[in-house]
C-alpha cells in the first residue's frame, strides 16, 4: 500500500506541471493587457509600460512560466495583479467556502443517490423504478444555472422561506442552515441524478450474481442481502462516481457561487478572469487540480478497504 501511494504521488507531478502549462498558455491568449486594466483608460503608455515591466509582462512567456514555477516550488504562488496581495492569502479563505460547499453537496448527493439507487434496483421494473429513473434522468438534464434560479424563484422570491443569497463564512455556514438549502441543492442534484442511475446498474450486475442466489436459498431476508451481501460488492463503481463528483463540485462551484453571491473560488476565479489576474486564475487552478488528484488517490484507495481481493500494488 505504502509503495502504491508513492508511485501515485509522483504521478501526479507530470500531471500539475501539464496543468500548469495549459493554464498559463490560455490565460496568456486570452486578450486583453492586465496592465493596460490596472492602469486605466486612457491611461499614458510609460505608465503601462512601466506596470508591465513590475509585473515581468514584457519577459518571454517561456521565462514567466519558468519564473512563476519557481515561487510556486517554494509556496509562493505570487501576487494577486489587481490587489497586490499574495495569491495564498487571497485563495486561502475562499477554498475553505468553496470546499465546505462542496462537502454538504456531496454528502446530500450520496444520501440521495443511494437510497433512489437501491430502492430502484431492488423493485427493478417496476412503477417505482421508472419514476425514479424518469426523476434521475431530469434531475441529470437540469443546468445549474437555471436549478438555482428557479429554486430562487418559488423559496426566495415567490415564498419568501429561504434566502436568495449565501452569506458563507471562512469559520462556518453563516448564521443559519437557512442559508445552504439552496446552494447545496442547486449543485448536488445532478451528482445525485447520475449517482443514482450507477448505483441502480451496479446493484442490478451484483443482484443477478451466483452469491446471492445462493444467499437468498440459506434463507437470509432481503434486507440482508441487500445492505451486507449485494451493495457492498456494488460501491465500487459507485466510489468512482463520487469522487468525480466531488472534483466536479470543487470546480463547477463557479455559477452556483455566482448566482448566490457566494465568496468562493469559483467566484474568486470569475473576478480575475474578467480583470486578467493572471496569478489568481493559474494558483486556484493548481490548488483545484491538486485536491482532485489528492480525491483520485483516496478513491482508489477506498477499492482496498472495500474488496480486499483487489491488488493496488
Amino acid at each position: 500500500m505504502t509503495k502504491y501511494i508513492i508511485r501515485r504521488l509522483l504521478q501526479t507531478i507530470p500531471v500539475l506541471i501539464g496543468v500548469s502549462i495549459l493554464v498559463f498558455s490560455l490565460m496568456h491568449l486570452i486578450p486583453g493587457d492586465p496592465a493596460q486594466i490596472i492602469a486605466g483608460e486612457g491611461a499614458p503608455e510609460k505608465t503601462v509600460e512601466q506596470i508591465r515591466e513590475r509585473l515581468g509582462l514584457n519577459e518571454p512567456i517561456h521565462k514567466q512560466y519558468l519564473n512563476y514555477m519557481s515561487g510556486v516550488v517554494q509556496g509562493d504562488l505570487g501576487n494577486s495583479v489587481r490587489s497586490g496581495r499574495p495569491v495564498v492569502d487571497e485563495i486561502k479563505t475562499r477554498f475553505w467556502v468553496t470546499l465546505e460547499l462542496a462537502t454538504y453537496a456531496t454528502i446530500l448527493a450520496v444520501f440521495i443517490g443511494l437510497m433512489a439507487g437501491i430502492i430502484s434496483a431492488v423493485r427493478h421494473y417496476t412503477f417505482t423504478d421508472t419514476a425514479i429513473m424518469i426523476v434521475a434522468l431530469f434531475g441529470l438534464s437540469m443546468p445549474n444555472f437555471w436549478l438555482g434560479l428557479v429554486l430562487i424563484d418559488w423559496f426566495a422570491i415567490g415564498g419568501d422561506w429561504l434566502p436568495a443569497w449565501a452569506k458563507l463564512r471562512p469559520s462556518g455556514w453563516g448564521d443559519s442552515w437557512r442559508q445552504v438549502v439552496l446552494p447545496v441543492i442547486t449543485l448536488g442534484t445532478g451528482g445525485a441524478a447520475i449517482i443514482a442511475r450507477m448505483t441502480r446498474s451496479s446493484m442490478l450486475e451484483v443482484i443477478g450474481q451466483d452469491y446471492i442466489r445462493t444467499a437468498r436459498a440459506k434463507g437470509l431476508t432481503d434486507r440482508v442481502i441487500t445492505y451486507r451481501h449485494a451493495l457492498k460488492n456494488a460501491l465500487i463503481p459507485v466510489v468512482t462516481v463520487v469522487g468525480l463528483e466531488f472534483g466536479g463540485f470543487l470546480g463547477g462551484a463557479v455559477l452556483t457561487e455566482t448566482i448566490f453571491a457566494i465568496n468562493g473560488m469559483g467566484r474568486l476565479t470569475v473576478q480575475a478572469i474578467n480583470t486578467r489576474d493572471f496569478p489568481i486564475v493559474q494558483g486556484a487552478v493548481l490548488v483545484i487540480s491538486v485536491l482532485f488528484v489528492f480525491v483520485n488517490l483516496i478513491v482508489d484507495i477506498s477499492y482496498k478497504l472495500l474488496n480486499k481481493r483487489i491488488d493496488l500494488g
